[in-house]
């Protein structure tokens, strides 16, 4: 099964999203799933109830929340995180399409990636 993404409020450029959607990528935006201003559990937990693999520049917070969900056995559907200022829309692109070609949604289950990896 092919890699499915989810945006949170802080990653969700509209220029990505078009230009990850131009390549095929399945793509949902906190504004799509009307989740803006929700807690990030929420939006973690939305992303693995949904099957996707939430994409966030809240390293800190989504980092631990990871290690939360492993600690109590709940699962994901995998994390990527990046930090805000180091990548240009057309990096964050390619990296996330690298991702989606490298990686299954079931070898994304529960993982935490960072972009600088991809």
């Amino acid at each position: 099964m092919e890699l499915r993404l989810y945006l949170d409020e802080d990653s969700m450029d509209q220029r990505l999203v078009r230009a990850l959607r131009a390549r095929g990528m399945d793509v949902e935006t906190a504004l799509d799933a009307e989740m803006v201003a929700q807690p990030d559990e929420e939006h973690l937990r939305y992303a693995a109830g949904a099957g996707r693999v939430l994409h966030t520049f809240n390293v800190a917070d989504f980092y631990a929340l990871h290690g939360q969900f492993m600690e109590e056995g709940r699962d994901h559907a995998g994390i990527v995180l990046g930090t805000q200022q180091r990548y240009t829309v057309g990096d964050r692109m390619r990296r996330l399409l690298h991702l989606r070609a490298e990686r299954t949604a079931e070898q994304m289950r529960n993982p935490v990636v960072f972009l600088t990896s991809v």
